[in-house]
Order: C-alpha cells, then sequence, then structure tokens
C-alpha cells in the first residue's frame, strides 16, 4: 500500500452502535494505513452504552467516540473518502444513507446490537464479526487491485458468510491471491 493513507467512512442509520465500533477498530488494527470514521444519516444522541463498555473493556480509547451525522463529511475541510461502508442490520426497516462521489463501497450486513437481546455474548459476537471483517480489509492489497477486483473484495468481506481471516475466500489476480498468506 506504499505510503498512502486510507479514509474510511462507516454509514449506518444512528451511529450508535456499528458505526463507532467500526471506527474503533479500524483506527486501532489500520492504524498509520488506515483513518476511519463513522456517520449516521439519522444520528442518536449519545453512543450505546453497552457498546462504550465493550470497547472500554478491550482497551479502546473511547474519549473521542460520538454519534455523528454524515453531512459533517460533506463539508469542504473534510478528508476525502476512499472507501465507504454501509453497516446495516439485514432486519432493519431503516434506510441506510448513500454516499455520494467516487469511493470504493460496499454494504456489510451486520445485525444490529440493540436489535438483539442486549447482552455481552451478542454484543461480543458482532464485535468479532466486524473485527474479523476490518482485519480482511487491513490485510487487503489495495494497490495490487484493479478497481473492479477491489470492488469484488471488498463485496466478499460484506458477504454474511465471510468472518474469519484464515480462511477469507477472495478471488486471485494474476500476482496471487487478494489476501497475504501467513
Amino acid at each position: 500500500m506504499g505510503d498512502k493513507v486510507y479514509t474510511v467512512l462507516f454509514l449506518c442509520p444512528h451511529d450508535a452502535e456499528l458505526g463507532v465500533m467500526a471506527e474503533a477498530i479500524l483506527n486501532r488494527i489500520g492504524q498509520g494505513r488506515f483513518n476511519a470514521y463513522s456517520a449516521g444519516s439519522f444520528p442518536s444522541r449519545e453512543v450505546h452504552n453497552e457498546t462504550v463498555r465493550l470497547l472500554e473493556t478491550l482497551n479502546y480509547d473511547v474519549s473521542a467516540l460520538y454519534a455523528k451525522a454524515w453531512d459533517e463529511f460533506a463539508l469542504p475541510d473534510v478528508p476525502e473518502m476512499d472507501f465507504v461502508f454501509t453497516l446495516s442490520d439485514p432486519e432493519s426497516d431503516e434506510p441506510c444513507p448513500v454516499w455520494p462521489g467516487q469511493p470504493m463501497s460496499a454494504y456489510w450486513s451486520v445485525p444490529s446490537p440493540t436489535a438483539i437481546q442486549e447482552d455481552g455474548l451478542a454484543l461480543a459476537e458482532i464485535y468479532q464479526e466486524l473485527s474479523d471483517r476490518i482485519r480482511l480489509l487491513v490485510n487487503l492489497r489495495v494497490d495490487a487491485l484493479d478497481r473492479m477486483a477491489l470492488q469484488h473484495e471488498l463485496d466478499t468481506i460484506g458477504s454474511p458468510f465471510i468472518t474469519t481471516p484464515a480462511a477469507p475466500r477472495s478471488s486471485r489476480s494474476p500476482d496471487g491471491p487478494a489476501y497475504p498468506i501467513g
């Protein structure tokens, strides 16, 4: 990936759970290669309490996390996004925002923590699924793929059955797999 730092926006309806969780995960494991942000079309007043507790338990700094409106990222002085991922519960009837422009984008179907019974186990499972997908993104050889192949990989990462970095289903480019081996 060279010296380029990619900017990523995670969009969801309220930016109270999934988006801020994904933002925190990518900023930690993609540090130096990715800058992550999150936003919602109808942001909540605050981040989901159980989400904050889980992230704190996992030693994340949650002091800068807050529910943001997506239009904060449409201002002229905001960095241009390289990737935009829409996170949404497939069972939800809530609309997800669509990002204008030309960033690479994909839809990741992830259950909403508040749609599930509020227990630590369900939230931890959602955290793990997001973390696994984000690890696949971080390990993706973005610079080795053309736009179509990259889009295919992003869509594959978003597939509901792709959740572990140990066995990604990726396409192969002439230079080898899109994910580093080993």
